[in-house]
Formats: structure tokens, sequence, C-alpha cells
């Protein structure tokens, strides 16, 4: 059972979460020769604060 975690910055909107999971489901289920019952998802957001890029947190740039 493949789990995947998908981290990135909030603000993703429940309906975009909703495609994207929909979508790396199939792509996932496919690779594997799975059903797509057997495909968990993760999604963790983090705030602007909490990601540095370049040396800059995202609430700086």
């Amino acid at each position: 059972m493949p789990v995947i975690t998908i981290a990135g910055n909030d603000g993703i909107s429940k309906n975009n979460k909703e495609k994207m999971v929909k979508e790396v489901t199939k792509i996932v289920a496919d690779a594997y020769d799975l059903p797509e019952s057997a495909i968990t998802i993760l999604i963790q957001g983090y705030s602007t604060e909490d990601i540095g890029v370049s040396g800059k947190l995202l609430s700086e740039k």
C-alpha cells in the first residue's frame, strides 16, 4: 500500500486538493498496478513563515 506525502505551502483550495488527490491516486495506482483503494495520500501544508527558499522565508518575498 503506497503512501504518498505531498508537502507545500498553505493556500491550495479544497477543490484543487480533491483534483490533485484524484489524479495522483490514479497515476500511482497505474504505476504499481494496484486498485486505487490501496493508495493513501497525505497533504501537508506549511505557512509561508515555515518555508525557506534561497536563504529567505517565503513570507519575506
